[in-house]
C-alpha cells in the first residue's frame, strides 16, 4: 500500500502520526514498522527567513512529532526546550521579540541554513534532517521554491486601510486579529513541485488530505503549479478529512482564513470548497465529524462520497482510528471504481 498525505500544521502532524500507526497495525513488517509506504507532502507557505536563518515550521513540526521529540504541551517546538539564545537575540534587537526560537529548534534552523548556503536544495536538506531519526514515513517539501505567504490585512491605522505582512507575523504576533483580505504566496507563478512530489501523488494507491488549514496549508500545496493537476489526475482515490467540527476549528485559526476566500467555517462548506473530482474538484471522499452528520446528504449530492465519523484526535489511538476510517473510505472508493471499470 502506497499512501500520500497532503499536510501542514499541528493537525497535520497528529493525523500523519495516526496514519503511520494505523499502517503499522494493518500491514506490520515484523520489525515494529509497516510494510506500507507513507509519503507526506508538506506545506512550505509558512516558511520564512528570520535572524539570518531559514525556518520551515510545518516541516519541523512533522519532523519532531514523528521523531517523538516534540513538545506535546505547547503543540510546537522541541520537548525540554530552553530559550537562552532567543533572550540574547532580543537584547541585541535581532529578529522578532514575539517569535521565540528555542535553542534546540534553532540548532535545526542553523543546520538547515548551513546546508542551504552550501548549495543544497530544501528537499535535499529535508532528506538530511530525516536521517537523524527513524520516522517511518518520508517527508517531502511541497516545493523547493520559496513561496512564503504574505497576508494583506485591513488596518485602520494605514492611509489606505490596508497593509501586508508575513503570515507568521499575522498569525503569531496579532493572533489573526487583523481581518485578512487576501493571502499571497510569493514566487508562486514560477514555483515547481519538489522532486518526488508529483511522482508520489501519481503513484499512490491512496491520497489523503489531512485536517490542515484549507487556505494556508492545503491551499498553498495545491496552488503550486503541477500539484493540483497531479491530485486531479491520479488513479488513486483522494479522501479528505474536515478540519472543522461543529462549526469550529479544531486547532489554529482557519476560521480567520476562510472568510478571505469566501468559505464558511463549516465541514460542509470546506468539503464543497475542495469539491468532487468528478466535478473538477480535488477529492472523492470527505470525512466529517458525527456532529456534522447532517452535512453528509448535501455533500453526496455534489458528487462526493461523504461519511460522518469521530474526528477528534485526542491521542495516538484516536488518531489511528481516524486514519483507519480514511483508509477504509479510500478502499471502498477504489473497489467501487474497480467494479465500475470491470462492467464497461
Amino acid at each position: 500500500m502506497r499512501i500520500t498525505v497532503l499536510a501542514g500544521g499541528v493537525g497535520g502532524s497528529r493525523f500523519v502520526r495516526g496514519v503511520r500507526e494505523e499502517c503499522a497495525r494493518r500491514w506490520p513488517d515484523g520489525n515494529g514498522g509497516s510494510a506500507a509506504s507513507v509519503t507526506v507532502i508538506v506545506n512550505t507557505g509558512d516558511d520564512l527567513w528570520l535572524a539570518g536563518v531559514r525556518l520551515m515550521p510545518d516541516f519541523d513540526s512533522l519532523l519532531y512529532s514523528l521523531a517523538g521529540v516534540n513538545d506535546t504541551e505547547r503543540g510546537w517546538g522541541r520537548a525540554g526546550e530552553t530559550e537562552r539564545v532567543a533572550a540574547e537575540l532580543r537584547e541585541w534587537g535581532v529578529g522578532w521579540p514575539w517569535f521565540t526560537l528555542g535553542d534546540l529548534d534553532l540548532g535545526t534552523h542553523l543546520a538547515r541554513t548551513a546546508w542551504l548556503r552550501e548549495g543544497a536544495t530544501p528537499s535535499e536538506v529535508a532528506a538530511r534532517l530525516q536521517r537523524r531519526w527513524p520516522l517511518g514515513v518520508r517527508l517531502l517539501p511541497a516545493t523547493d521554491t520559496e513561496v512564503d505567504t504574505q497576508v494583506l490585512v485591513a488596518d485602520a491605522d494605514e492611509l489606505d486601510g490596508e497593509r501586508e505582512m508575513h503570515f507568521q507575523e499575522w498569525w503569531t504576533r496579532y493572533r489573526a486579529a487583523l481581518p485578512a483580505i487576501e493571502f499571497r504566496q510569493r514566487n508562486l507563478d514560477h514555483a515547481h513541485p519538489a522532486p518526488g512530489v508529483v511522482e508520489a501523488i501519481r503513484g499512490s494507491d491512496l491520497v489523503l488530505v489531512a485536517p490542515s488549514n484549507p487556505v494556508v496549508s492545503i491551499g498553498t500545496i495545491v496552488s503550486i503549479p503541477g500539484i493540483r493537476e497531479a491530485v486531479r489526475e491520479t488513479h488513486a482515490p483522494v479522501v479528505g478529512v474536515s478540519p472543522i467540527i461543529g462549526g469550529k476549528v479544531v486547532r489554529g485559526m482557519a476560521d480567520a482564513c476562510l472568510p478571505a476566500i469566501g468559505v464558511d467555517t463549516t465541514a460542509e462548506a470546506v468539503g464543497r470548497h475542495y469539491g468532487a473530482r468528478s466535478a473538477g474538484g480535488l477529492i472523492d471522499g470527505w470525512l466529517v465529524d458525527d456532529a456534522d452528520a447532517a452535512a453528509v446528504e448535501p455533500l453526496t449530492e455534489t458528487g462526493l462520497v461523504a461519511a460522518s465519523v469521530p474526528l477528534w484526535m485526542r491521542d495516538l489511538d484516536t488518531s489511528a482510528a481516524l486514519a483507519g476510517q480514511a483508509i477504509d473510505l479510500g478502499e471502498r472508493l477504489r473497489d467501487h471504481a474497480t467494479g465500475r471499470e470491470s462492467t464497461r
